[in-house]
């Protein structure tokens, strides 16, 4: 019996994979198809019988390979093999040279045939997440090639001949392990997106100046420790993303993208801003969080079209008066900060005199580990509470130190007065003005004392008050 069943499930497993087999060649005598999507775990090589094939999309198919007749197929202009596991193409692709976008993406290549350079009518390429490691110098043969994917690949390089692309129009090469870039690179006149992402960039190369028609530049997660001035000759420049690199400041040039409307320079090593900043009259979005930015330059306000600045997690002492002429819709200076917008005070520089911008969450407290993110605002408030003395003021807020102290304890801190953990009640601005006040008139009737001891009394009682007070 079992042997019977057996034998009878073989013999419909046998009748099955014939009709399959007699159905597609059947199906592939359909001389004039011109669009096909399928999806079967393999093609078969009499798809080359569908002469007038145009468009054909294998996209999600357990595919491993294509057949070696299908370059036959030579009216076919699209082809998309995405998201399999195709490991090689045909040598003998190149025969499909009415082939105008291809599309290999989340596939398992390692390598291009040379003859995929024959593809002479190519605009759109899309080689991403593969395993390729090398880029044929015969790249540089696809004259008609507008659109580049190479992200999440393992390059190391790029050929110099790349600069041959005069038509190219987008170029991502993001998520690859590219040291350098080279200078034919400025060769790419008529490009506009240009993404190298997480790659492992020190410097650009000045021919980058050369790409007059560039609008978005990404070169975020490298490791740039500077840019070149000729940056600023990418006049049509709208959109750059600097983000997580190693910049010490930016070039001076910067002042000449009229037309930059995003700036995003997060978390770098920025320890200033040029002026020329406010050059930048259409920048509508500026990020410089997360540096070592000790003043924002007045001119900043000449970009009259600014709406969100965000300077969170720097060491500013305070902010430019020049700013309250800008329409700014958010201003961040603190990870904490739950409104968009503060409220701010005038206040002069004793350094230079100049009328200047402050509130409670300036000044900043230096960068610290992510894990004390949450610490900048409360310190801030702790050192306005604890050093009220103005001359000691400016000296102790870049190495203050956070206490807490619960004032009910004071037993407690009797009998253990080496714990440095203290609780004092958070007081609200306006108070902070008022003990400020306080604190100031209290050291003028200090001074204007004939002698300390005779206002002994005076004094003390001076100073409960403002200990009540907060």
């Amino acid at each position: 019996m079992k042997c019977c069943i057996s034998s009878k499930s073989h013999a419909n497993i046998y009748v099955k994979l014939t009709l399959y087999h007699f159905l597609f060649q059947q199906f592939f005598q359909l001389v004039k198809l011109r669009k096909l999507g399928l999806n079967i775990p393999e093609i078969p090589e009499s798809i080359s019988f569908c002469k007038a094939l145009q468009v054909a999309d294998f996209s999600g198919n357990p595919l491993t390979r294509l057949p070696e007749s299908f370059p036959e197929l030579q009216n076919l202009t699209c082809l998309s093999v995405n998201d399999i596991s195709l490991q090689t193409l045909p040598e003998n692709i190149g025969n499909l040279y009415n082939l105008a976008s291809l599309e290999l993406r989340e596939n398992l290549l390692t390598y291009l045939p040379d003859s995929l350079t024959q593809l002479r009518r190519l605009e759109e390429l899309d080689l991403g997440n593969n395993e390729i490691y090398n880029l044929p110098e015969s790249i540089g043969a696809l004259l008609h090639l507008k659109d580049l994917w190479l992200d999440g690949n393992q390059l190391s390089e790029l050929p110099q001949e790349i600069g041959n692309l005069k038509s190219l129009l987008c170029l991502d090469v993001s998520e690859n392990r590219l040291e350098r870039l080279p200078e034919e690179i400025s060769g790419l006149t008529s490009l506009t997106d240009l993404v190298i992402s997480q790659n492992l960039l020190e410097t650009i190369p000045d021919g980058i100046g050369n790409l007059k028609k560039l609008s978005i530049l990404k070169l975020d997660q490298n490791r740039l420790t500077q840019l070149p001035e000729a940056l600023g000759d990418c006049e049509n420049l709208t959109e750059l993303v600097l983000t997580e690199n190693r910049l010490l400041t930016l070039p001076k040039s910067i002042g000449k993208l009229k037309k930059l409307s995003n700036l995003n320079a997060d978390r770098n090593k920025l320890m200033s801003l040029p002026k020329e900043i406010g050059g930048c009259c259409n920048l509508t979005v500026f990020c410089v969080r997360d540096n070592r930015l000790t003043r924002i330059p007045a001119e900043v306000s000449q970009a009259m079209e600014l709406h969100v600045l965000d300077v969170a997690g720097n060491r500013l002492r305070h902010l430019p008066l020049s700013l309250t002429t800008l329409k700014l819709k958010a201003l961040w200076l603190s990870d904490n900060q739950s409104q968009p917008l503060l409220t701010f005070q005038t206040d002069t520089d004793r350094t230079t005199g100049e009328k200047i911008l402050t509130c409670v969450l300036l000044p900043q407290l230096p960068s610290e580990p992510i894990c004390q993110e949450s610490l900048p605002r409360c310190g801030a408030l702790e050192s306005l509470v604890n050093d009220v003395s103005e001359d000691a003021w400016n000296d102790r807020t870049v190495h203050r130190v956070s206490a807490i102290r619960f004032l009910e304890d004071e037993k407690d801190e009797e009998e253990n007065e080496t714990r440095t953990l203290q609780r004092r009640a958070t007081p609200h601005p306006g108070e902070l003005k008022n003990m400020k006040r306080s604190v100031e008139n209290l050291r003028n009737d200090m001074n204007a004392a004939k002698g300390l001891d005779s206002n002994k009394n005076e004094v003390n009682h001076a100073t409960d008050r403002v200990t009540t007070s907060v």
